[in-house]
């Protein structure tokens, strides 16, 4: 059994994929050991095909690709079945490690066995300090935000701009480096692969955290993530991140606060015409029939 299984979805982006485990062996040089699992999300097959000429050959290293695009939290979980360890790090393919992160986040780990997942610190492509929590979207912060949250509630609510020396709890952490305990992702079944991209972090990190489980940032770990490469941003994606969104709340806090959440949404959209395209998706009962997911298509390819 490895100590870390490192799992990464590549869609369309094998150049990043390739540095990005360039960078966990530049600087993984403890003692933890790791396999990685990739799986392609059905890239393009230029794309794919120049991934897997590039891919390393090592024991250790595995490719495996889907004749569909399964989204996040789908990707992710077509890797688990691959993996035969402690701990799994899910690692965006346009996070670079910049330090030890796989040993000092073992250590780290091992040391608290309350904790189900942690991150590391982010840094944009610039070496900007990126925050790498976050407070639930409930209502209290869609009334009064984050901001007031932070300064009248700091012990529940930390700030996120502020840069830590020491492990912090929060109420979710960064999907871009998930660092999971492997009986704790278990005992939660996993991502849910009913949404297909964004808000998947919230979600998994509230249900452990109702089975026992904490999510923190640790900072002594530290990784760059390219903003955007992995999603893009367009009109589409911000529907799909509202779908998914509400798709949370009704699931994980009742039908009484989706409701009057969707019905704040509403009011909040009618006072932006740029975003009056969103209007139907807040105002859908059943919004998950809009999502991309529903509208993928099989793809086989030949070697």
């Amino acid at each position: 059994m490895f100590d870390v299984a490192i799992i990464i979805v590549n869609y369309n982006t094998a150049k990043y994929t390739l540095e990005c485990m360039d960078a966990f062996v530049a600087h993984s040089k403890g003692d933890a050991s790791y396999q990685v699992i990739v799986v392609d999300n059905n890239s393009e097959l230029a794309d794919y095909k120049h991934l897997a000429t590039n891919f390393p050959k090592k024991e250790n290293y595995t490719l495996h690709r889907s004749p569909i695009n399964t989204g996040f939290g789908g990707g992710n979980m077509l890797g688990v079945p691959y993996a035969n360890a402690r701990y799994l790090l899910f690692l965006n393919n346009d996070a670079m490690l910049l330090n030890d992160c796989l040993q000092l986040l073992t250590q780290y780990m091992d040391a608290q066995p309350k904790v189900g997942v942690c991150t590391a610190q982010n840094y944009d492509e610039h070496n900007i300090f990126v925050p790498s929590f976050d407070h639930n979207k409930g209502l209290r912060r869609l009334l009064f935000g984050r901001g007031f949250l932070e300064k009248n509630n700091p012990s529940r609510y930390p700030k996120r701009k502020q840069e830590y020396t020491a492990p912090i709890e929060a109420d979710w952490v960064n999907g871009a480096f998930m660092f999971f305990r492997t009986e704790a992702f278990e005992k939660v079944g996993g991502f849910d692969t009913n949404i297909f991209l964004y808000w998947e972090e919230m979600d998994i990190c509230h249900r452990l955290r109702e089975s026992g489980f904490k999510s923190t940032l640790v900072p002594q770990a530290k990784v760059l993530h390219y903003q955007g490469v992995s999603t893009g941003t367009s009109k589409v994606i911000s529907k799909e991140s509202y779908i998914s969104y509400l798709y949370v709340i009704r699931k994980n806090f009742g039908f009484l606060k989706w409701c009057i959440i969707r019905l704040y949404l509403t009011f909040a959209l009618l006072l932006k015409p740029k975003k009056w395209y969103l209007l139907s998706t807040v105002v859908a009962f059943n919004p998950t029939t809009q999502s991309l997911k529903q509208q993928q298509n099989v793809r086989f390819y030949e070697d």
